[in-house]
């Protein structure tokens, strides 16, 4: 038994919340500094913030959390910084997914308490790549665990810009064991993979899950620093290409792209399906989806 970690779970909110408030700021900047190049006659986008709550089947309160979307911007056609924090008791389906996966104890007392950052980020300028990051900290009476982290997906993709976010990541990761950057790599490659397209969704990043090390404090540790290292990976990226000239045919690549990317996150993501399944805020849980997309 984990018992009810009630410091450790009030550590992991407030770093997320944190975490939340660095990148809305960030990003206002990016709008604001955003003076020349296509989009820059526009106003700065500014971030749309309302409150999010989940109610359980007896009407009683189950948490919720503050969803943060940006439209229309300079930089940012849609972006949503979403953080939240729920608990309850877990559906039949949901507990025969956590059984299924090892969580023991699940069956006999399905209590729950989850709280993360969620981030997707769809850019006006089809040069500037699309990115996600999450990370979330999960726990049951018998068992807690961290999982998260982040990709790149850009419809025109330059050799230099993956090579710098994932070399960003990895001098994050080095500090907590030289296995680190290349296990979560691993995963990333493996989780962000379309099987009925036979590709990958990006150019990858890093993910983890069910990460339980036995030190909380460790893990912890290395959550906050995948979240820490997203700004420093993604922020140059923007920087160096939200200037750049497109024309149609760039424009079309990025729409056909984004339809991958809404095929993923509705047919796999682990963390849309939780929070369906949890009855969570549905704008907020489809808050990844781009604001428009092509199939061809």
């Amino acid at each position: 038994m984990t018992g009810e970690m009630t410091a450790e779970k009030a550590r992991a909110a407030a770093w997320f919340r944190e975490l939340r408030d660095t990148i809305v700021a960030a990003f206002e900047e990016l709008e604001e500094s955003h003076a020349e190049g296509p989009f820059a006659a526009a106003e700065p986008g500014r971030f749309e913030v309302r409150a999010t709550s989940r109610t359980s089947e007896d009407g009683s309160d189950a948490g919720g959390g503050l969803m943060s979307v940006m439209r229309g911007g300079r930089v940012f056609e849609k972006v949503g910084v979403n953080i939240s924090e729920v608990y309850g008791t877990l559906s039949q389906v949901a507990q025969a997914s956590m059984a299924a996966r090892g969580v023991p104890g699940i069956e006999e007392n399905p209590r729950f308490w989850a709280s993360g950052i969620s981030l997707v980020a769809h850019m006006q300028n089809p040069h500037v790549p699309a990115v996600h990051m999450n990370t979330r900290m999960f726990w049951t009476p018998g068992a807690w665990w961290f999982g998260g982290g982040s990709d790149l997906n850009p419809c025109i993709e330059y050799d230099e810009d993956t090579g710098h976010f994932h070399a960003t990541q990895k001098a994050w990761l080095d500090p907590h064991g030289a296995g680190e950057y290349p296990r979560l790599k691993a995963w990333a490659d493996e989780y962000f993979y379309i099987p009925h397209r036979r590709r990958a969704r990006g150019v990858g990043g890093i993910f983890m899950d069910d990460q339980n090390s036995g030190s909380w404090e460790a893990d912890f540790a290395l959550t906050r620093d995948i979240g820490r290292a997203f700004l420093p990976a993604f922020v140059p990226l923007v920087e160096k290409r939200r200037r750049m000239q497109f024309g149609e045919a760039e424009k079309d690549a990025q729409l056909i792209h984004r339809g991958l990317y809404a095929e993923y996150n509705l047919v796999y993501d682990r963390g849309t399906k939780f929070g369906l399944a949890t009855s969570h805020d549905p704008e907020a849980v489809l808050m990844s989806l781009p604001p428009m997309a092509k199939w061809v």
